[in-house]
């Protein structure tokens, strides 16, 4: 990371459940959070943010945003959330009365202004279903919002995927007007990355053209079953977040995602003895 890079972390699917509980009776998401957030305030350089692309809490109750609010308040970094299939918009309102949505009634779509850079976070979320979609006042609301400048490079982020995984019971749950989302987004070449969440696992493809990436959990993975063999299932595989670096330069600069494992491993080690030599 070079000093003039924008490092925004992403997290996503925190699962959060009232105090004492276990998501499936198996997961203390709570512990896995705040191992996290450990993680991200001790990453060098500082972060400048970190993007929670959905699913906060788990049923959801207020109860579960409360848990939510103390385990962040532990957070030394401004972050910025938007609702997956397990949120509810209301109990998200209410438990972070600072973020400036766009709307003041219905989704929670939001607009970040950082350095060179505008985040524009979409709510996917369709109260009462598991799957996506954008609404028409979300759609006229980000295609203005791209239409307001032409040279400044956007990050866009939103809870489920406009692609299809691979994975049976989460593709089902996907993003449903993805072909609408597409036909803005090829109006607006200034979008350099789409970030997404719901899989619980690190994926990577293009979506209309753009570098479209899903971002791992910090607790369980969803298994990666493309055969269809099991009924949906998660496993306990390595944690991690993903961090997406922008480099300011010529056009839009460059973008840049890296895979962060969470939790102390051996190392760092050198590669070179003190004279300058390869250790061997």
């Amino acid at each position: 990371m070079t000093k003039n890079s924008v490092n925004i972390a992403q997290i996503s699917d925190l699962h959060i459940k009232a105090p004492g509980r276990l998501a499936y009776r198996r997961v203390d998401t709570a512990r896995t959070l705040a191992r996290c957030i450990v993680e991200l305030n001790r990453f060098e350089p500082k972060l400048d943010l970190v993007v929670i692309s959905g699913d906060l809490a788990d049923t959801p109750s207020p109860a579960e945003y409360d848990h939510l609010k103390d385990l962040l308040a532990e957070l030394r970094i401004p972050f910025a959330a938007v609702p997956g299939n397990h949120d509810s918009r209301e109990l998200m309102r209410a438990a972070f009365p600072d973020m400036l949505h766009v709307h003041p009634i219905g989704p929670l779509n939001r607009h970040v202004e950082l350095a060179g850079l505008d985040l524009l976070l979409l709510d996917s979320s369709v109260p009462g279903h598991p799957h996506g979609e954008l609404d028409q006042a979300s759609l006229q609301w980000l295609d203005a919002t791209l239409s307001a400048s032409s040279d400044r490079p956007a990050l866009l982020f939103l809870h489920h995927p406009p692609f299809v995984a691979g994975i049976w019971h989460m593709d089902r749950q996907n993003l449903r007007n993805a072909a609408d989302l597409a036909a803005i987004l090829t109006r607006h070449p200034r979008v350099q990355l789409i970030g997404c969440g719901h899989v619980h696992r690190a994926v990577v493809t293009r979506f209309a053209g753009i570098p479209c990436t899903i971002c791992p959990a910090p607790n369980h993975a969803v298994a990666l079953d493309l055969a269809e063999l099991r009924p949906p299932s998660f496993r306990i595989e390595p944690a991690a977040f993903h961090l997406h670096a922008w480099f300011p330069g010529p056009g839009f600069g460059t973008v840049v995602t890296h895979h962060v494992p969470i939790g102390d491993f051996d190392g760092p080690h050198p590669f070179f003895n003190p004279d300058g030599t390869l250790i061997d």
